[in-house]
């Protein structure tokens, strides 16, 4: 029976393999070292190590270091840390700065095989003289150099006679093609900037679509899988490898980038976010950062299942961001352990029980999971509850606590109302109840017909927890970001706990009742809110 369930990339390389054309399936991750990794990096990173998985291959991580300005060692350890976190472990690392050599070589090859001269054009003059869709370029008048000219100004390039911007090596392809990517793309330049790796060492540096293609044919990459952006570059890609002399040469294959709503994956635009302040840095849990996300509480395995479940395509697309907060809600609803605290909390007094005593009451740990026990907290005279579980004049079907009803207290007793405290200003204090005996969970009368439930903490033995509550940083619409950027994003509640959530170790990750899904920040019961509860997504049959 025919295999529908492969995407495109799949077939693709299902045909090389049958064909012999390869015998290895070999892939890379290329990041530049110049921010932290976004959501979108995760898919292709499955995508990636998805395919070494699959077809028993291998995967390298390279570090695009071709740009000494914009490259940190910060960026490269974070970039190493995210791949860790999302299970993935790769089988070479290189930096693109270990080919420089080799790759100089292949423009002394280009010049002396007439492919490639010297240009004293200026970028604005390159970028006038390119032409546009349907109009062809005009040629450089330093097209026509010779080689022996060519290769004299290019060693004095390396050797740092001129200034950055004065010359700049181009390919010699077609001034007049229609893909404007091929009308002499600039293949190296000049930049006096002290490299991290490489320190001093070289002043010119190779561009993007010369360095990308070499470094894919040293490491014997087969497929180099790239966003859709990339497509209409790879016919300079071929050329590259072509007129380098490579063989075996990779195979570049594009596919659709991730787009997310209320989402912004433009490293330069999540910089000025940190720049400005708007963030708290390159892990604020509301940015779309992979050490944004951990840091949010999200797990790598929900990451990893979204990006299964949105699949590989060749076509643009923008995902809704409810189908990765479901992937999210599913994971921790299966291992998150649950806990009840109250994040505004209102003072509740239960007038027939004796003050001074408690008594254990037993909370389900995660209904979800088999064998996953209890956990043990008190029930006393004086409790919290949520402000907004009690009505003084409630609205219609409401079925929380109010005057003359009766309210099931998670775990505990069915409570019934007999009056409340109120303010000079006529704002509720305190609610005090009655306790129903014999209707504790477990016993016969807890059978009782109650069409409330609210949790509560005990006030003598809850602990004090800080909630950072977040909302969408980015606004949907059209615009520039900075207009879209959403200033009241993070609201911090104080709030009531169970003692169980200041016991656990940091990075636990709960599911407050009624509340949401949390994790633990710090020693100093902090806690990011991961995502509601509450599931807007509804997957297709």
């Amino acid at each position: 029976m025919e295999d529908n369930s492969r995407n495109f990339i799949e077939e693709i390389i299902d045909e090389d393999l049958a064909s012999g054309k390869v015998n290895k399936i070999i892939t890379r991750f290329p990041p530049e070292p110049n921010g932290y990794l976004h959501i979108g990096h995760a898919k292709a990173l499955c995508i990636n190590f998805g395919m070494k998985e699959k077809y028993h291959g291998a995967c390298n991580l390279r570090f695009d270091d071709t740009n000494p300005v914009k490259e940190d060692v910060e960026y490269m350890e974070s970039i190493k840390a995210d791949i860790k976190w999302l299970g993935f472990d790769w089988d070479e690392l290189h930096n693109a700065s270990d080919y420089f050599e080799k790759m100089y070589e292949c423009a002394v090859k280009l010049i002396k095989d007439g492919k490639a001269y010297v240009c004293d054009l200026s970028a604005e003059q390159i970028s006038q003289t390119r032409g546009s869709f349907g109009v062809p370029g005009t040629e450089s008048p330093y097209r026509n150099r010779s080689v022996e000219e060519n290769l004299d100004l290019f060693e004095r390039m390396r050797n740092g006679e001129f200034a950055d911007g004065e010359k700049v090596l181009r390919a010699k392809i077609d001034m007049a093609s229609p893909n404007i990517n091929m009308r002499d793309p600039v293949i190296y330049r000049i930049c006096h900037a002290t490299h991290p790796h490489t320190g001093d060492k070289w002043v010119i540096y190779p561009m993007y679509d010369f360095a990308h293609p070499i470094e894919d044919a040293i490491e014997g990459i087969t497929h180099s899988l790239c966003s859709l952006e990339f497509e209409n570059h790879r016919p300079l890609y071929d050329w590259v490898t072509t007129n380098c002399g490579f063989n075996p040469r990779p195979r570049q294959i594009e596919f659709a980038r991730l787009n997310l709503t209320h989402t912004v994956m433009s490293k330069r635009f999540i910089k000025r976010l940190v720049d400005e302040k708007v963030v708290w840095g390159w892990d604020d849990p509301r940015l779309s950062t992979l050490s944004g996300i951990r840091e949010r509480g999200y797990t790598p395995e929900s990451i990893r299942d979204f990006c299964s479940r949105i699949g590989v395509s060749k076509a643009d697309s923008e995902v809704d961001i409810s189908i990765l907060e479901h992937c999210v809600r599913e994971d921790l609803n299966n291992r998150a352990e649950r806990a009840m605290v109250v994040t505004k909390p209102l003072k509740l007094i239960v007038d027939n029980y004796p003050e001074g005593k408690s008594e254990p009451v037993y909370i389900e740990n995660n209904p979800q999971a088999e064998n996953a026990g209890v956990h043990e907290t008190t029930f006393g005279r004086e409790l919290y509850i949520e402000q907004d579980d009690f009505a003084l004049n409630p609205p219609p079907k409401y079925f929380r606590l109010k005057p003359d009803g009766i309210v099931r207290l998670k775990g505990a007793y069915i409570v019934k109302y007999v009056g409340c405290d109120l303010d000079k200003n006529g704002n509720v204090t305190a609610v005090h109840v009655e306790y129903l005996e014999g209707t504790k969970s477990g016993e016969e009368g807890a059978n009782m017909k109650v069409k409330g439930t609210i949790h509560w903490v005990n006030a003598n033995d809850s602990v004090d927890v800080t909630l950072n509550m977040f909302d969408y940083l980015i606004n949907d619409g059209d615009g520039d970001y900075m207009d879209r950027v959403n200033r009241n994003s993070l609201t911090v509640l104080h709030g009531k706990a169970e003692k169980i959530v200041a016991e656990a170790p940091v990075h636990t990750r709960f599911q407050f009742l009624r509340e949401g899904y949390f994790i633990k920040r710090n020693e100093n019961n902090e806690f990011n809110n991961i995502v509601g509860l509450k599931d807007s997504y509804k997957p297709k049959n």
